[in-house]
């Protein structure tokens, strides 16, 4: 009896081996088959954030000027560690026109914030798109609309080195000098997308005066 037992419990664990071996084999599998798929659309989706924030437009969607660009990828790390990557815009005479940043605050309300910043040649937001979120729906997701041209909480057309304690803050903060509405009932949130974009105006200052 004894050495039955021991030959079913030989037989399972070889049987939980082979199942394992062959769900693995089938995770490697599906991972391969959309691994190409996936990094394209990530591609893609920065792709699109680009050519979002280089171009204005009105509360209505109606296009009020865009930049005729080329772009060179300038990569850097800033003093937290964090890799940084600036999408430089050149206009077609070959100048300077503006650049697209990406950006992140890892303190959102829900966790980490991603950010697409536009910056025109000034130095002032020329517009952003949310990159990734998992703010609160009807709250902190309204940060892809809150902060846009014509919206409460327009940021577009400030830059943080114009504004009174050189960065862009939420006008309750409590160390004053705040210009920029927050998103109702989310502060936190709003303060996050505001630290963003004050990084991807220092990072992108650190990169044209290489």
């Amino acid at each position: 009896m004894a050495k039955k037992a021991q030959s079913t419990l030989v037989n399972m664990l070889l049987s939980l081996t082979a199942i394992a071996l062959v769900a693995a084999a089938a995770l490697a599998l599906m991972n391969a088959v959309t691994e190409e798929p996936i990094k394209v659309a990530k591609q893609n989706k920065v792709k699109k954030a680009i050519e979002n924030v280089l171009k204005q437009v009105d509360e209505n969607g109606k296009t009020l000027d865009s930049i005729d660009y080329k772009t060179l990828k300038d990569t850097i790390v800033n003093a937290d560690g964090e890799e940084m990557v600036c999408h430089l815009a050149y206009n077609a005479e070959g100048e300077y026109a503006g650049a697209a940043v990406e950006t992140s605050d890892p303190n959102g309300f829900g966790g980490t914030l991603k950010v697409m910043v536009g910056f025109d040649k000034d130095g002032n937001v020329y517009g952003y798109s949310i990159l990734e979120s998992n703010e609160t729906p009807g709250l902190g997701a309204k940060a892809d609309k809150w902060f846009q041209l014509g919206q409460k909480g327009q940021v577009v057309g400030k830059s943080p080195a114009t504004e009174p304690q050189s960065e862009l803050r939420v006008t309750k903060d409590t160390r004053g000098g705040g210009t920029v509405d927050a998103i109702t009932g989310s502060t936190i949130t709003s303060k996050a997308f505001l630290r963003s974009v004050n990084k991807a105006y220092t990072n992108l200052q650190t990169v044209l005066n290489k």
